[in-house]
């Protein structure tokens, strides 16, 4: 790893994604799971909620002879081996599955899933799109008000080390201006943003959803992260890392995850729809309640069974936790519309 001054976004790149030393793309590496929890890895449940969401795609576009399902930021393939798992036969007779990641294909995976270094071409495929804990590990650049208060570019070295650059300018001045404006100064009346603010500029996230979204023909894409809304920006960012399981500092030598959390009102389209990963499992089927008591006398197994889903279906749908996630849903055509209405 080189330690020279570069802005976040490009140091970023490098530590998660550069060939044979990035966080995600080292041989041999274990993948997102073996340094944090998704919701992908907390419960089978998951997947199956996705499922559901496929076939009820599936049903808006009226049974289409070729179904997909394009899974970006898909890490060892554990989300849609679990979708493929919980279809209906008739559905996954006509599913095609495409794994989106830039590490290397998992040994053992399901032939049956494309593995795919880049999204499909625009326009390409009719289906479902799901991007679970994708956006927030695309790089995005950090900027930090100076003692006047300026936005400045973050500069950063391999080893964590930072300082202010040049003033923030241009495409990126722009989206600071109109998704993340800080808070003014207490003092006097002040308008300047006070010093010491930092955010992370989700442009090129914006971007790559677009990106994402252009890849569908018809159907339903699918955004589900850690997210903050215009009215409630954090004062001083989200970068964060993660190692076997732990939060660190980011620093970006490829020892560690890097991510910060996604703007998804600057990246939803006109026909969007946005809600908790709560709202949305709940309208999917994923409920936290207790069986009742009475189960445990007439089934017991059973009983036992249904409490540990009740569980699972709880961290799932906690609002202090993964239920929290926002999800952004953006439909391809007018079909796929409102289906978790």
């Amino acid at each position: 790893m080189t330690n020279e001054w570069c802005g976040w976004r490009e140091a970023t790149e490098r530590a998660l994604y550069g060939p044979d030393e990035g966080f995600y793309t080292r041989p041999g590496g274990p993948g997102p799971a073996g340094h944090f929890r998704t919701s992908v890895h907390a419960s089978p449940l998951y997947a199956g909620a996705v499922a559901t969401l496929l076939c009820r795609v599936d049903a808006a576009l009226g049974h289409p002879g070729e179904l997909a399902l394009v899974d970006v930021g898909a890490g060892r393939g554990e989300l849609l081996t679990g979708v493929l798992a919980a279809l209906p036969g008739e559905v996954a007779a006509r599913l095609r599955p495409y794994a989106v990641e830039r590490a290397a294909r998992p040994e053992g995976l399901d032939a049956r899933i494309d593995w795919l270094r880049e999204l499909p071409a625009p326009g390409s495929v009719t289906g479902l799109l799901f991007a679970n804990e994708w956006l927030d590990n695309v790089p995005v650049e950090v900027v930090e008000t100076d003692p006047d208060g300026v936005p400045r570019r973050v500069l950063v070295r391999a080893d964590g080390t930072e300082r202010l650059g040049e003033p923030v300018d241009g495409a990126d001045a722009e989206w600071l201006r109109r998704w993340w404006v800080p808070p003014a100064r207490d003092a006097v009346g002040g308008t300047a943003p006070s010093p010491g603010l930092r955010a992370e500029i989700g442009r090129p996230r914006d971007e790559a959803w677009a990106q994402a979204v252009g890849t569908l023909r018809a159907g339903l894409a699918v955004a589900a992260d850690y997210a903050h809304e215009r009215g409630d920006r954090p004062p001083f960012g989200t970068l964060t890392g993660f190692r076997d399981g732990r939060e660190v500092p980011p620093v970006p030598d490829g020892s560690c995850d890097i991510t910060a959390h996604v703007a998804l009102d600057a990246c939803a389209g006109p026909s969007a729809e946005r809600l908790t990963q709560r709202a949305a499992l709940h309208a999917l089927g994923v409920d936290g309640r207790r069986p009742p008591l009475a189960l445990a006398a007439t089934d017991p197994s059973g009983y036992v069974r249904a409490l540990s889903a009740a569980g699972a279906a709880a961290e799932l749908t906690d609002p202090a936790g993964l239920g929290g996630f926002g999800w952004l849903l953006e439909p391809v055509g007018t079909a796929c519309a409102g289906l978790l209405r």
